[in-house]
């Protein structure tokens, strides 16, 4: 990101009025000062919130997003929450690499100032037209090495900041997370924060579709791991597409499904996008290129926890301008609403995806183990370890997915479970929600307008909001 980029997303505190379904809906984005990493630049020691929801309702939903998920994932279903809540505001988490990212031109495309190919040139097309000289720059490796340490440790602190100041408004606060965001739930109400377990001071967890289990990698491993990220990129290759192209990717595909779903794909056009990527219906819109990538039953299997029950797939006849659309019938998650989570539709500088993911956080939330000592923690400097004495008034509430059922071993339901039963909350405290026969991976804060996970929230929220 560009300096006087990067100091613009850092100073925005911008309030946007979005339209939601049967009203609208506040949503503030702010940064805050945070942890100072070690080696990190200043200006990168950040923490960012998306605020959703009156500012004065005092009880705060802060939400963690999963492996490379930006805060703009969770607006449709906080906005959601908010307007069925009384008395609750959802703030999610913008971790700080997200502030590596050029964002410049999908703002302006969200705001209809540039077209589909300017937005595209930009950002790809410049990979094969020297012509465009005016374009997106990756992130030179060889400058980000402080990135190999922003681990659990780093990430466990900047959500400290932004609980603090949660609880700063008198309210309950509860904290969730998505897929790796689950684990970073345990990891927090678990930490040692000046001899008490961070849950303290917490009313309730959730776990979307993932969390912590209790087989924790060893000594060994974590040293191994450690040893091999010192000779690589500090960022994790997810489905095998390194860095920062499978955020361009998704930030893409997802923005043109907003802003110009029935056109041409574009994304169709890049000489370099991985085969498995491309729809094996020609041509098609930007929106059924997307749904294409993204869909049961199409996307490909290294991109199983980027999926959605979306519809029935591209449609085979064309439209009268010879391209194939897509035909949503019978979605859980309509592929435009899935579209406006990864892009952060209604947002300025941030969308639903992370171009740049550290690798070292992922090596960190192995040793978790439901948040006792082990000698994996040791090794990566973890504090995850009041497992055993979490508050017993704790609620908590987790679904679980496909995703739990095709890796098979402990699943999300079983986490939650164990976690309790360590600090003995009580059974009737604990909402466990079985759709590992339903929904995929991105369904729980996708699905609309029909909703098991958003059913079960809202009284979860209000029985603890009062």
């Amino acid at each position: 990101m560009r300096p006087a980029l990067a100091a613009l997303a850092v100073a925005l505190t911008s309030l946007a009025i979005v339209a939601s379904a049967n009203a609208f809906v506040p949503v503030t984005q702010t940064y805050m000062p945070s942890f100072a990493a070690p080696e990190t630049p200043a200006l990168l020691n950040q923490v960012g919130v998306i605020k959703i929801g009156s500012p004065t309702a005092r009880n705060v939903l802060v939400l963690e997003p999963g492996t490379s998920a930006g805060a703009g994932y969770f607006v449709p279903f906080a906005k959601w929450l908010v307007e069925h809540t009384t008395g609750w505001q959802v703030w999610s988490v913008e971790r700080r690499e997200n502030l590596l990212e050029d964002q410049s031109v999908l703002t302006l495309a969200k705001l209809g100032l540039v077209s589909s190919e300017e937005l595209f040139n930009y950002y790809l097309g410049y990979l094969t037209n020297p012509s465009i000289k005016l374009h997106f720059n990756p992130v030179a490796e060889s400058t980000v090495g402080f990135a190999r340490q922003w681990g659990l440790n780093v990430a466990v602190e900047d959500l400290h900041r932004v609980i603090e100041s949660a609880k700063a408004l008198g309210g309950k606060v509860v904290l969730g997370g998505h897929s790796l965001g689950g684990s970073v739930v345990t990891a927090y109400a678990t930490w040692d924060f000046a001899g008490k377990p961070g849950a303290d001071g917490l009313s309730g967890l959730v776990y979307d579709d993932g969390g912590s289990f209790p087989i924790p990698e060893s000594r060994e491993k974590a040293e191994e791991e450690l040893t091999r990220l010192s000779k690589k990129s500090p960022w994790l290759a997810f489905g095998g597409i390194e860095a920062p192209y499978l955020g361009l990717f998704s930030a893409l595909g997802s923005t043109l499904t907003v802003t110009d779903p029935k056109g041409p794909a574009q994304l169709e056009k890049f000489p370099f996008l991985p085969p498995e990527l491309r729809s094996t219906i020609q041509p098609v819109t930007n929106e059924a290129g997307f749904g294409f990538t993204v869909n049961v039953g199409t996307s490909p299997p290294s991109l199983l926890a980027g999926q959605i029950h979306g519809g029935k797939g591209v449609e085979p006849v064309a439209e009268a301008d010879g391209l194939h659309g897509w035909n949503g019938e019978g979605a859980l998650t309509p592929v435009q609403r899935y579209a406006q989570m990864l892009s952060g539709t209604g947002l300025l500088f941030a969308d639903g995806t992370e171009w740049y993911f550290p690798e070292r956080l992922t090596i960190d939330t192995g040793a978790i183990d439901e948040g006792n000592a082990n000698p994996g923690q040791e090794v990566l400097g973890e504090h995850a370890i009041h497992g055993h004495e979490l508050p017993k008034s704790l609620k908590i509430i987790a679904i679980d997915t496909e995703l739990d059922k095709i890796f098979g071993g402990a699943n999300t339901l079983e986490a939650a479970q164990i976690l309790a039963a360590q600090s003995g909350i009580p059974a009737a405290n604990l909402t466990l929600i079985n759709e590992e026969h339903t929904y995929s991976h991105n369904d729980p804060a996708g699905a609309f307008p029909n909703n098991e996970f958003f059913n079960q929230m809202v009284p979860f929220l209000d029985g603890i909001g009062g």
